[in-house]
This record gives C-alpha cells, structure tokens and sequence, in this order.
C-alpha cells in the first residue's frame, strides 16, 4: 500500500510541468517572445527592460517597465497549451510599483489560444484576471476574475494589494476541488471555494413564494402600557410670549399695527406624550421567511476550469508610468511555484530595500552638505557686505601734525 501510495506521488511530481516561466533575463530576446499590441495606435506605450533605480541583482531583477505617462499598454506571450480541468492552476508575477503609482493597473490577463495578439485590447475575451488594482487612496484591490459561460465574474472579497515602491509577488492558486487561494509574497491572504465567493450560480436556495406570514403574527417586541395614562398638565403651548417683553414707547398701534410680545420658548413645555413601552404578552419574534431549493440552481463542476489556455499578457491602463512586471509563471506545480517565488523574491526583497535606503542616506547626507555649502555663501556675502559698508576714519590732530612735517619736507 506504501508503495503504492509513493508511485502516485512519484507520477504526480513527473506529471507537474511548467508552462512558461519569463524572467527576462536574455537581454532583447524578450521582445521576440511578447507581441505588442497595436490596437491603441498612438495612445499606446513601450515597455523597456530595466532593473530600475533600486534593485537587488543587476542582471536577475531585470523587468519590462512601463515607460510612458497617461498609456495604454497591451502586451502578451504565448507558451504551451494547458488544461486545469483536473490539475491545478498557478499564475504567478511580480509587480514594483516603483514610481509610486497614483493610478494605474498592475494584473495580468490568461487567454485562450484564439486571442489576437497584436489587436489585444480591453474588450478581448479572457478567461482569468488577475493582479493589483490601483486609482486613488480609496480604490485598492486585488482582481480575482473568472469567465464564466461568457461573463466576467469578479470576486466578493476584498483583497488589498501591496502599494509601496518595493517588489511584491503575487499568486493565484485555482485547484480541481474549486478551491483557490491567493497569495501576496508568497503569504495567503485570501482563499475559499469558487462557488461561495463568486456569483457564478443562482443562490442555492430563494424564499418560498408559496409562504406567508400569518396574519395574527405579531412581531412586536415592545407595546405601549395599556395602563399608562397622560398627566393632566401635560399639554401646554411649545411657545409663549416673553413676559419681560415691553411694548416701546414710540409704538403707534394704527402706524406700526397691534404690538405683539416676541415668542420664547415654553420652559414648560415636554413634547409630544407617548405611553410607556412594556414587553409584548403576544411576541412570537421576527417572522422568518421558509426557503425551498432553488430549482433553477444546478452545481457545476467546470467553474473555474478550462479546456484550453496558452497567452498571458498585460492590458493596462497607466497614469503615472514606471511599473515594473517579471517572473511570469504559470504551471499547474503550487510547490514549485512557492519555490520559485521564496528564490526571487525574498532576496531581492531584502536587497532593494537596503540599495534604497543608502541611496535615501546618501541623498540625505548631499542636501545636508548642499544646505551648509549655502549658509556659509551667505555669511560670506554677509561679511563682504559688512567690510564695503564700514565709513573711513576721519583724520586726527597726529595725522595732521605729521602731514605738516611732510609737506615742509
């Protein structure tokens, strides 16, 4: 039975591929690989390899970074067929928001292999979108979105997304049980089933039309007392008039018309009366509704799966360009995505972040320099002033005794 066991896990690892596992990491040769999209015509913007102004390994960090303000950028690669009917899915990237983006996409689209690469555009069919979301301080989110027989389904959670400057990674997860799970540095934040966080299916059960409250139900909690009664001197004017109001001297009822005193507010006065509430002798609680089964609801094993995809690419819209995207994969292995993601990621998470705040220091420290460089210019300039502004000493009776001499000399 062991051995049995161990030859299905055997098969399984032997069986786990990777389908495409970008790094760009061979130069230009990526360009031959990814088309562009010329749907956009001028609007569009380039993507250029870059390891940006702070990273942890030259060659290893190099991206494609988004080069152009205010863009539309649409870019995407084809690898090898894959089904996740009864294997899992595992779409993987990472994503630096370097410029510190203000608004802008940061997702990934998985295709079919019907997609027209060079007219890919916003509208383009996909299977599966995801990735950060970003437009403002309030609209942060992690797409998580599935076709689904012709329709675009976007998940119920909310998933904030990494919004520094520094490299995150970011995973999906979708499994034959339809269970997903969605990672940001390789760290679960989100997971569930399929069915229960989408709105793929109609609800499993609706309220039985055929039922209805009965009519001698009653639901309220609380009643007036029966027993409670209004106190005699409880209704008195809101308002009355000032009794420290005077009529003015000068007051002509025929000119000005009859006097009236201003209105105060009644001291007196406590508002509209309402018995007291007590418990309700007849209180059955809050009717609910019976629910039958939905018969319009059907479960379905295909959410989620797909016959057939083989493009992944970038359909962006950018304010503030500078996003930059590596370490596409996508492979139906979850351990070896994990794998791959602790390799890259975590050393040069730890290695930018240390580049830039040197830069951040060595920064720091020329402003400084740059800051008393210029305080010292002025008490120089302050001083040159002081010197052309000091008056000439007039001469004393010495000076003129010895200007004597000399001119008798």
């Amino acid at each position: 039975m062991k051995a049995l066991t161990l030859l299905i896990a055997l098969i399984g690892v032997v069986a786990a591929e990777v389908f495409l596992d970008e790094r760009f990491s061979d130069g230009d040769a990526w360009e031959k690989r990814w088309i562009q999209s010329t749907n956009k015509g001028e609007t569009a913007g380039k993507f250029v390899l870059t390891h940006g102004k702070f990273y942890g390994d030259a060659e290893k960090d190099l991206g494609i970074q988004t080069s152009q303000d205010a863009r539309f950028y649409g870019l995407s690669t084809k690898f090898k067929p894959l089904s996740n009917k009864d294997k899992p899915l595992v779409l993987q990237f990472t994503v630096k928001h370097e410029q510190n983006i203000d608004c802008g996409g940061g997702y990934v689209k998985l295709f079919d292999c019907s997609l027209q690469q060079d007219d890919m555009h916003g509208d383009s069919p996909y299977l599966i979108m995801f990735g950060p979301d970003i437009c403002g301080p309030s609209n942060k989110k992690v797409h998580v979105i599935f076709n689904y027989k012709g329709k675009n389904h976007l998940i119920k959670k909310e998933i904030r997304p990494k919004d520094d400057v520094y490299t995150h990674l970011y995973t999906l997860i979708v499994k034959p049980d339809q269970t997903y799970e969605v990672l940001i540095d390789n760290e679960k934040v989100e997971s569930g089933d399929l069915e229960s966080d989408w709105d793929f299916l109609p609800a499993k059960t609706i309220k039985d039309p055929a039922a209805k409250k009965p009519e001698d139900w009653d639901d309220r909690a609380k009643i007036d007392d029966p027993e409670d009664t209004k106190p005699a001197d409880w209704d008195v004017p809101e308002h009355i008039a000032d009794p420290e109001a005077k009529k003015p001297e000068d007051w002509d009822d025929e000119m000005d018309g009859e006097w009236e005193p201003a209105m105060i507010d009644n001291p007196a006065f406590k508002g509209e009366w309402k018995p007291k509430q007590i418990d309700n002798p007849a209180y059955k609680g809050v009717w609910v509704h019976p629910e039958i089964d939905n018969p319009e609801y059907a479960p379905d094993a295909s959410i989620g799966k797909y016959d057939e995809s083989c493009i992944i690419g970038f359909d962006l819209w950018q304010v503030k360009s500078g996003t930059i995207f590596d370490n596409v994969l996508v492979t139906d292995d979850i351990e070896e995505a994990k794998k791959i993601g602790d390799e890259l990621w975590t050393a040069t998470s730890k290695a930018e972040k240390k580049m830039k705040e040197a830069q951040e220091e060595e920064d720091r420290k020329k402003l400084e320099e740059e800051a008393k460089s210029k305080k010292e210019d002025n008490e120089d300039d302050d001083d040159e002033d002081e010197d052309d502004a000091e008056p000439s000493k007039p001469a004393t009776p010495a000076d003129d005794a010895d200007s004597a001499d000399h001119d008798e000399l």
